[in-house]
């Protein structure tokens, strides 16, 4: 800590973290540990997949690569330091430490957000203007929308962190959390965090409701197409490019205003936390298998792959 002008500047924090659950804290290691092992083997496969086969170079596994990569940033700026520790007796991370976690951590999650609109579009344009998709869904537009993703995800999480970098933390150090999120830092500051409030309740409002908005207007639109579609075969095939995203969109967003709505309250329980492992951990986790399992182009491809791989040997 830091001492001046009769303040005690906090310089590090302690992540309480599942150390409150001593008696199966091996247990809680092996699981995260499993969880992201395999998060970073399936995410990193799918990118591999989508890389080497040139069938995959369409719009829709260019926004799915992408995903995979803000999955596995996401995730990896939280758990790893979750895992280190799990058997130190300091659980403590530095303010900085603090900081640039929740700053890879927000911009990761709201870009994902900005990702998944950006396929919902695409599966808008798949479906309701099959015959102009190509022209609609052009290689430029993708790299727009992708990079804007980013920035915008990135914008607004600089700004977030301006204003926690104002902020004065000279009381408890103690987050009961497992990584430093928003609500649980302005909790713990001693000075007026109005400001840092409003400015949260701004983002999550343009990013949630925006986002959503444009998700379901997107869908609303892709039903009425599916709808038109007299054959039932036709109409099953549809639903089946969208049934993917659609999950996937359903979990984040519904385990995210979940879980923010409990922080916002000031919940910062132990059910609090383990529902962050759902939202943090398991989905991007999930995301990878959610669009894989139905999916027959991404089977043909791991199918491509093998074959690849069997002729490569004999050929040794």
């Amino acid at each position: 800590m830091i001492v001046g002008r009769n303040i005690t500047e906090i310089t590090q924090f302690i992540l309480l973290g599942f150390s409150d659950f001593p008696q199966v804290i091996a247990l809680l290691f092996v699981m995260f540990l499993t969880l992201y092992i395999t998060t970073l083997t399936w995410n990193l496969s799918l990118l591999v997949l989508i890389r080497m086969d040139s069938h995959l170079h369409t719009p829709m596994y260019f926004f799915l690569s992408n995903l995979s990569f803000v999955d596995l940033c996401y995730i990896s700026s939280t758990v790893p330091k979750m895992l280190s520790n799990f058997f130190q007796e300091k659980q403590t991370i530095s303010f900085v430490g603090c900081i640039v976690q929740y700053f890879v951590f927000s911009t990761m999650g709201l870009s994902e957000s900005c990702i998944m609109t950006a396929m919902a579009y695409d599966r808008y344009a798949a479906i309701c203007n099959p015959l102009l998709y190509s022209s609609i869904m052009s290689p430029t537009l993708c790299v727009c929308m992708v990079m804007g993703s980013y920035t915008a995800g990135l914008i607004s999480s600089l700004s977030q962190i301006c204003v926690l970098l104002q902020l004065h933390f000279c009381g408890s150090n103690v987050i009961r959390h497992f990584f430093c999120d928003m609500p649980q830092l302005l909790n713990l500051s001693c000075t007026d965090t109005f400001f840092a409030q409003v400015l949260l309740v701004i983002l999550t409002m343009f990013f949630g409701l925006t986002n959503a908005l444009s998700i379901v207007i997107s869908y609303g639109f892709i039903v009425l197409s599916i709808m038109k579609i007299t054959s039932a075969k036709g109409r099953s095939k549809a639903f089946n490019t969208c049934a993917s995203h659609l999950t996937a969109v359903s979990l984040f967003y519904i385990s995210g205003i979940f879980v923010y709505l409990r922080s916002s309250s000031g919940g910062s329980s132990s059910f609090d936390r383990f529902a962050s492992v759902f939202y943090t951990v398991v989905i991007p986790m999930l995301n990878p298998l959610i669009y894989s399992l139905r999916n027959k182009e991404i089977k043909d491809s791991m199918k491509r792959l093998q074959k690849k791989t069997i002729c490569s040997q004999g050929l040794r």
